[in-house]
């Protein structure tokens, strides 16, 4: 390992450091991507009833908000129930647009990784392969052996990016395909919360219609009995 190490030359430096961080990436983001990190079960339903039951505490908001990612955006639907509904839903995207943002943390130094690693070990080939014909230039071609183990050593970093980069590149992806998915779902059952939470809103909306149309009619038939009256 320390012949191919030493064969890389400089290059070997940023790829090694490189492989290393896109190792700890992918552990951290197995470990803060698990389904019971961010949507474990029971948590929508608990919001649910709690917002149906209309006993809402700041206690029960901060449970919800501390228990998951899901719950810090149904948190932000509940602490805001009997607001109208466009405060409510303005509040829940702007909690689900941070939700996002922290499980997307660390997926750009993934994507990184897997963009430069190959180029670092196409640089490191190009620079080998420099050092290779210069040699060649000052002392002739000299035995074909040498030589292709010089090309062979320079291709080396090549390799090494590539193997860094493919693994990098399918974890980035696959990652990105989970928060897609648990975006979805938080969606959805924020969806839920907010037509709950936003339900007294409209009552009381339909009950001041319903009472502004009842006095409406009442001044009528008093009108007509005036009117009766008067003939």
């Amino acid at each position: 390992m320390s012949d191919i190490i030493g064969a890389m030359g400089l290059m070997a430096f940023p790829l090694i450091i490189s492989s290393i961080i896109a190792i700890a990436v992918i552990a951290s983001l197995f470990v803060t991507l698990a389904r019971k990190k961010v949507i474990p079960d029971g948590v929508a339903d608990t919001a649910k009833k709690l917002a149906l039951s209309g006993k809402v505490t700041p206690a029960h908001i901060q449970q919800i908000h501390d228990s998951s990612l899901l719950g810090r955006v149904l948190a932000s639907g509940l602490e805001n129930i009997g607001q109208p509904r466009h405060v409510i839903k303005e509040n829940i995207e702007e909690s689900g647009r941070h939700v996002v943002h922290s499980m997307e943390k660390y997926m750009t130094t993934l994507g990184t990784i897997a963009a430069i690693a190959p180029l670092l070990g196409l640089l490191g080939t190009v620079i080998g392969m420099i050092d290779v014909f210069s040699v060649i230039t000052a002392q002739g071609v000299g035995s074909p052996t040498e030589l292709a183990g010089g090309i062979s050593k320079a291709l080396m970093t090549t390799a090494f990016g590539i193997t860094i980069a493919v693994p990098a590149l399918i974890f980035h992806r696959y990652f990105r395909g989970r928060i897609t998915n648990y975006a979805i779902e938080m969606e959805k059952e924020a969806i839920k919360i907010l037509s709950i939470a936003s339900a007294p809103q409209r009552r009381v909306t339909d009950s001041i219609t319903t009472n502004a149309s009842n006095k409406r009619k009442l001044a009528a038939a008093q009108a007509q009995i005036r009117k009766g009256r008067v003939a």
